[in-house]
């Protein structure tokens, strides 16, 4: 299958690895430490990307709700404090981690189910393709650019966090 440039598309693999990575988080057979390390990388240069050149242009067209676009943002936050929360356990795999990840889980699951029916849904129905193609380069290009600074570590989430 050819490589899709259609943002919707890019946000929507995302959200598939990432569901893919729970579930190795989840599995006493799996690296549950490398799992966690490749979704901090994939959540914050992924939420990065969005907010930085998908949201500003989704919010240009009127039948894309600004409101549900700010709130994927808030969204974002809540996101980034459950995986801090899970990256500052000490013990992969103790009982306080598995708790922290199915908060994680939670969090990012409500997001990512919330924007596929709200503003992705809303980007394929207002936006022409050639445009979703534009803005999926840029996402795919800002992407990439923070998954080479290592953007999930322990202390870039916190960074992020707290500002």
């Amino acid at each position: 299958m050819a490589e899709t440039q259609d943002v919707v598309e890019l946000i929507l693999q995302d959200h598939r690895r990432m569901e893919d990575l729970f579930r190795l988080m989840r599995s006493v057979e799996a690296d549950r430490a490398a799992a966690l390390q490749e979704f901090a990388d994939l959540l914050i240069a992924h939420a990065l990307a969005e907010e930085a050149k998908v949201y500003p242009a989704l919010k240009r067209y009127k039948n894309i709700d600004d409101e549900e676009v700010e709130h994927g943002e808030h969204e974002h936050d809540e996101g980034n404090k459950a995986l801090l929360d899970l990256l500052e356990v000490e013990e992969v795999g103790s009982e306080e981690w598995d708790s922290k990840l199915e908060e994680l889980v939670e969090a990012v699951t409500h997001h990512a189910d919330e924007e596929e029916r709200t503003i992705l849904n809303g980007a394929r129905e207002n936006v022409a393709m050639e445009r979703r193609e534009e803005l999926g380069a840029a996402f795919r290009e800002e992407r990439e650019r923070q998954l080479k600074t290592g953007c999930g570590s322990v202390d870039n989430v916190r960074r992020i966090v707290n500002s």
